[in-house]
């Protein structure tokens, strides 16, 4: 009974639930990246290139065959590089977004808790002057 009770206590923390939060969300805003990558950049890249797909880019390491025993249809190996470069290009996407979101929020942030500068020390100068100004005031009255 007791571990039930602490294993409450930990699933229901803020922590916990913050962080579920977070996977939900990074898990949909990661499909909206690789489509941003798969259908907003990608095509003009490939267009630039000479209309060569990402995802079909292959080296076929042995041809398809057909099993001549049995009529049955042997499917290629190939090595697909080109679904490899697709995926590094969604990373380099999010982890660049996600590098100036949080440098963005940590500017907001630092900008937020900072004191504001204090004021100059005045010059021997203006001190001077203050204490004329005073005595001619005081002078006056």
């Amino acid at each position: 009974m007791g571990m039930f009770k602490e294993f409450k206590e930990f699933a229901v923390r803020g922590n916990v639930l913050d962080m579920a939060i977070g996977i939900i969300v990074g898990s949909a805003f990661g499909k909206i990246v690789s489509s941003v990558v798969s259908d907003l950049l990608l095509p003009p890249i490939s267009l630039l290139l000479g209309k060569v797909n990402f995802t079909d880019l292959k080296i076929i390491l042995k041809g398809a065959s057909v099993d001549v025993a049995t009529g049955d249809a042997i499917p290629a190996v190939t090595f697909n590089y080109g679904n490899f470069l697709q995926v590094l290009l969604d990373f380099l996407i999010i982890t660049g977004i996600i590098f100036f979101l949080v440098k963005g929020l940590n500017k907001f942030h630092k900008k937020q808790t900072e004191t504001p500068p204090a004021a100059p020390e005045p010059s021997k100068e203006a001190l001077l002057l203050e204490e004329i100004r005073d005595l001619l005031k005081n002078k006056t009255n």
